[in-house]
C-alpha cells in the first residue's frame, strides 16, 4: 500500500474552469481549486471568507455607481438612477440633483472627472458638467464650448448660398440637409459662423450670421458642429497631457478630438500650431467605433474591433502618431470603463468572455492584451460593471447573471486568482471609492445600496450597539418578514424572523448584528495520484486532512460521506452563548473508507456561521493500493 501525501500551500491560481480537470500538469492546477465562492484569495495565497455588506438605502432602481474623489478627506460614490443623481458620503446621501440620462441610457454613460468637476457623456444627450460646490450643493449643466468641433457631414459637391454677409440670411442648399433637428445648431461657411434659427424646406433654413461671411453664393467651403441633436454626441470622454479628448460620438463613432492644451473645451484647430486642437480618424480595415479612450503611459484608444496607441511627448498636429496594437475589441452595447492596475489597463473583452490586461513592454516597444480569465473562463460571463480596490489588490466585475467574479491580481509575486461572489437576490453594480467597495443588489425586485463590511458577516446586514445591553435592535424594516442570522457580542445566535422591523436577543447584547445569511465553499481540484509505478485512478483511501487556519472562529469540512452520511465537523457552531476565540495553526481531521471515484474531492469546506475563516494551507494523506 503506497502512502501519498500533498501539500498545498497556495490557491493563487484560484478556481480554475472545468475544462482543465484534466491538465493535472499546470503550475496552475497545483495552486488552483475546483469551487472558490464567497471567498477572497489572499495577494500571499491564502482564501478568506468574504466580508459581508452593510446596508445602506434603497435605490428608485437600476443604478451606475461612480467615485468623485476631490481630495483624500472629500471623496463621494455618485450613485446615478432614472434621471436621477444621489450624492452619498461615507454611508449617508447628501444630495441629490435631477438629471437627463433615463435608466435605459445608464449603460452607455462614460465619464472623467477634473478637480470638483464632472464630465459625463452619452452619444444621444448633450453631454454634462456635474460640479461639486460644497458636501451637500452639487449641480449639473450642459458643456459649453469655447469652440466646438466642426465635420463636413453632407458630399463634397453640395453647396451653400447665404443670401446676406450679417444679420440674418437665408441659406440655400443644393440638396436636401436640414432637418427639424438643426434649429439652434451652428453651421460654418468660410470658417465663419452662423446659427440655424429656422427651417424652410429640406433646402432651406433661417440663419442669424455670428460671424461676418466673406461672401454670398453658393459654396463648397462648409461644415457643421460635429455634436448635435442630429449628429449625436460623445461617446467617451477623458484628460490627457493637459488636453480633454473626446472619443467618437453617434454618427462619428471612429473619431478623435484633442482640444488645446491648458483650455478644455477649446477645439478650434487653428494653424496646426503646437498647442492647438488636434482631430483625426482612426482608419483601418475594420469597424473601429470608439468605446473608450484612456491616459497611461499613452493615450489609448479602445475600439469596437481593436486597442490604438497614440503617441507623442508632448502631443501635437506635427508629430501625433496612431498605431493599432491589438485585435481584442472592447463591448458595443454597454460602456465599461477601463482600470488601471499596476500601470496596466484592464478591459472587458467585446465578446463579454475574456478580460484583458493591455499592458505596455518596453522589449517590444508596444501593447500587449493578456487574457486574464484565460484559466477561469466559466466565471466571465458578460460583465456589467467593474471597479479595483486598490488597497486590497481586488479587481470586481459584477456579471449579468447577478454574480460578481473578483480577481486577485498581484504580478510581482505571480498571483491571477478568480473567485465568485454570490448574494440572495441578483449583483447588478459595482463602484469603489477611497478602498470602499459598494455594490447595487436586487433583492425582491427592489434594488439597494450595499458595501462590504469587515465588521459584518452577513448580508444586507445592520449593526447597532447599546452601553449596558438590550434584548430589542430595530432598523432592519428592508428585511421584514425574512429570516436572518443573528450575532450577539461576537458570538452566533441562530436565526430569526425580523418582525415588525426587529430581532431580539436574549441574554441581552451590547453589540448586535442581523443580516441574510451567505454560503462560503472552498473545494479543491481533484487529486493528482502519482506513485512511484506512474499514475493511478484508483481507488484511493483519504487518511487525514490538516488545515492551516489564521484567526479562524469555524470551519465546517465536508470529508466526502455526504452530508446526510456523515455531518460536516464544526470547529465553531451556528449558535453559541459566548464569541468562540480565534485560532491560529493546524487542526487535522481523520477520515474514513475507501473511494473508488477520483475525479471527485476528497474534501469540502462549506458554510454559513458568519464568522471569519481564512485558510492558509491543507496537507491531505492519503493511501493507495500498491
Amino acid at each position: 500500500m503506497s502512502a501519498i501525501r500533498r501539500i498545498k500551500t497556495s490557491f493563487a491560481a484560484g478556481e480554475l474552469s472545468p475544462e482543465l480537470l484534466g491538465r493535472a500538469d499546470l503550475r496552475a492546477y497545483e495552486n488552483g481549486a475546483a469551487r472558490l465562492t464567497n471567498v477572497f484569495i489572499l495577494p500571499t495565497g491564502g482564501v478568506r471568507r468574504r466580508p459581508g455588506l452593510r446596508h445602506l438605502g434603497v435605490l428608485p432602481g437600476p443604478a451606475r455607481l461612480i467615485a468623485f474623489e476631490f481630495s483624500t478627506e472629500q471623496t463621494y460614490l455618485l450613485v446615478l438612477t432614472d434621471r436621477r443623481l444621489g450624492v452619498w458620503r461615507g454611508d449617508v446621501e447628501v444630495a441629490s440633483i435631477a438629471t437627463p440620462w433615463t435608466e435605459a441610457q445608464l449603460p452607455q454613460l462614460g465619464w472623467t472627472q477634473s478637480a470638483d468637476t464632472l464630465l459625463v457623456v452619452h452619444p444621444e444627450v448633450p453631454p454634462q458638467r456635474i460640479t461639486r460646490t460644497s458636501h451637500v450643493a452639487w449641480s449639473i449643466a450642459p458643456w459649453s464650448f469655447e469652440a466646438e468641433p466642426y465635420h463636413r457631414f453632407a458630399p463634397a459637391e453640395v453647396t451653400l448660398s447665404p443670401s446676406a454677409t450679417t444679420g440674418s440670411t437665408i441659406l440655400t442648399a443644393s440638396a436636401s440637409i436640414f432637418t427639424a433637428g438643426h434649429i439652434g445648431v451652428v453651421f460654418r461657411i468660410g470658417r465663419k459662423r452662423v446659427r440655424i434659427d429656422a427651417l424652410n424646406d429640406p433646402a432651406s433654413a433661417v440663419a442669424t450670421v455670428i460671424d461676418t461671411l466673406a461672401v454670398t453664393g453658393p459654396t463648397q467651403d462648409w461644415d457643421e458642429a460635429a455634436f448635435s441633436a442630429v449628429r449625436g454626441w460623445p461617446a467617451s470622454v477623458c484628460f490627457h497631457q493637459d488636453r480633454l479628448v473626446i472619443g467618437g460620438s453617434r454618427d462619428l463613432p471612429n473619431r478623435l478630438w484633442l482640444s488645446r492644451t491648458g483650455t478644455l473645451f477649446n477645439f478650434d484647430l487653428g494653424t496646426g500650431l503646437d498647442d492647438q486642437a488636434i482631430e483625426f480618424a482612426l482608419v483601418s480595415d475594420q469597424v473601429n467605433a470608439i468605446r473608450a479612450v484612456f491616459s497611461g503611459r499613452h493615450l489609448q484608444v479602445f475600439t469596437s474591433g481593436a486597442e490604438w496607441m497614440v503617441s507623442g511627448d508632448p502631443l501635437t498636429p506635427a508629430n501625433i502618431q496612431l498605431n493599432r496594437q491589438t485585435r481584442v475589441g472592447s463591448m458595443v452595447e454597454r460602456t465599461i470603463q477601463p482600470v488601471d492596475v499596476d500601470g496596466a489597463t484592464i478591459f472587458v473583452s467585446r465578446s463579454g468572455r475574456s478580460v484583458h490586461e493591455f499592458a505596455y513592454t518596453d522589449v517590444e516597444q508596444a501593447y500587449q492584451a493578456a487574457d486574464l480569465a484565460v484559466l477561469a473562463r466559466h466565471i466571465v460571463a458578460t460583465p456589467v460593471s467593474m471597479a479595483y480596490d486598490q488597497t486590497r489588490r481586488l479587481l470586481h466585475l459584477v456579471m449579468a447573471n447577478g454574480r460578481m467574479a473578483t480577481l486577485t491580481l498581484f504580478r510581482a509575486e505571480q498571483v491571477t486568482a478568480w473567485t465568485q461572489q454570490e448574494t440572495e437576490g441578483a449583483l447588478r453594480a459595482v463602484g469603489e471609492v477611497d478602498g470602499a467597495v459598494y455594490v447595487v443588489v436586487e433583492r425582491e425586485g427592489a434594488h439597494r445600496l450595499e458595501r462590504f463590511d469587515e465588521a459584518l458577516g452577513v448580508d444586507a446586514g445592520m449593526t447597532g450597539t447599546h452601553p449596558t445591553g438590550a434584548t430589542t435592535w430595530s432598523g432592519l424594516a428592508h428585511l421584514a418578514g425574512r429570516e436572518v442570522l443573528v450575532v450577539a457580542d461576537g458570538a452566533p445566535r441562530g436565526r430569526q424572523t425580523v418582525t415588525d422591523g426587529s430581532v431580539t436577543t436574549d441574554p441581552p447584547a451590547r453589540d448586535v448584528q442581523a443580516g441574510l445569511a451567505y454560503t462560503h465553499v472552498i473545494e479543491p481540484l481533484p487529486p493528482e495520484l502519482m506513485t512511484q509505478y506512474g499514475g493511478r485512478t484508483g481507488p484511493v483511501r483519504l487518511v487525514s486532512v490538516t488545515f492551516r487556519l489564521l484567526e479562524t472562529a469555524a470551519l465546517a469540512v465536508d470529508l466526502g460521506r455526504g452530508p446526510e452520511a456523515v455531518p460536516f465537523r464544526r470547529l465553531g457552531a451556528l449558535m453559541l452563548d459566548a464569541a468562540p476565540p480565534a485560532f491560529t495553526g493546524d487542526r487535522t481531521i481523520r477520515a474514513l473508507g475507501w473511494r473508488r471515484d477520483t475525479t471527485r474531492p476528497l474534501w469540502r469546506i462549506e458554510g454559513d456561521v458568519p464568522l471569519p475563516l481564512t485558510l492558509l494551507s491543507v496537507t491531505t494523506e492519503m493511501r493507495l493500493n500498491s
